[in-house]
């Protein structure tokens, strides 16, 4: 999972984003899609493949990556990998949490946030117990739920966000002159 590509999950994150014209911040979200992308997961896939990890068949999932990344660059490859993935983690759970919390105070107002906030702790709590195949399904899951309404909206607001560009560049076009 490198990012939200497609899911609507970042919007929320991107709204905040004081800049003049909306098109500007959309070229920062893709911009973060790349780095996550073709960066990230690029050069962890070159890692994986000419350490060879991929031909342990023993080793699946993560295990295939950190024993990549011991091959790569020794203990220092599994510490940096380590770090990352508690960043990663914390992260993601930080950054959900408020995505999640700001459409509850949307739909419901403040009445669903104590709710709200027990079952984030719950489901953390199990995140732990768990074991991991179970929660990377579960998120696979879920994330994979979330891309179907947000498709659709994609795609009846496409020629809003044709015109909104179109007006950026023309904008742009303008101030260059």
């Amino acid at each position: 999972f490198s990012n939200e590509a497609g899911m609507g999950s970042t919007p929320h994150a991107h709204a905040l984003a004081d800049v003049k014209a909306p098109s500007e911040q959309g070229f920062v979200a893709m911009a973060g899609v790349f780095v996550d992308t073709v960066l990230i997961s690029t050069s962890t896939a070159f890692v994986i493949m000419l350490t060879g990890s991929f031909q342990n068949l023993s080793l699946k999932s993560v295990a295939i990556t950190q024993e990549g990344f011991e091959i790569a660059f020794g203990n220092g490859g599994i510490i940096f990998l380590a770090i990352s993935l508690i960043f990663f983690a914390f992260t993601t759970i930080i950054g959900w949490y408020m995505f999640a919390e700001m459409n509850i105070k949307f739909m419901f107002g403040k009445k669903g946030i104590l709710s709200y906030r027990a079952l984030v702790v719950l489901f953390v709590f199990l995140g732990c117990l768990f074991a991991a195949d179970m929660v990377w399904e579960l998120a696979d899951t879920f994330n994979g739920l979330m891309v179907i309404p947000n498709l659709i909206g994609i795609i009846f607001l496409a020629p809003q966000v044709k015109k909104i560009y179109k007006n950026f560049l023309a904008n742009r076009k303008e101030n260059n002159s």
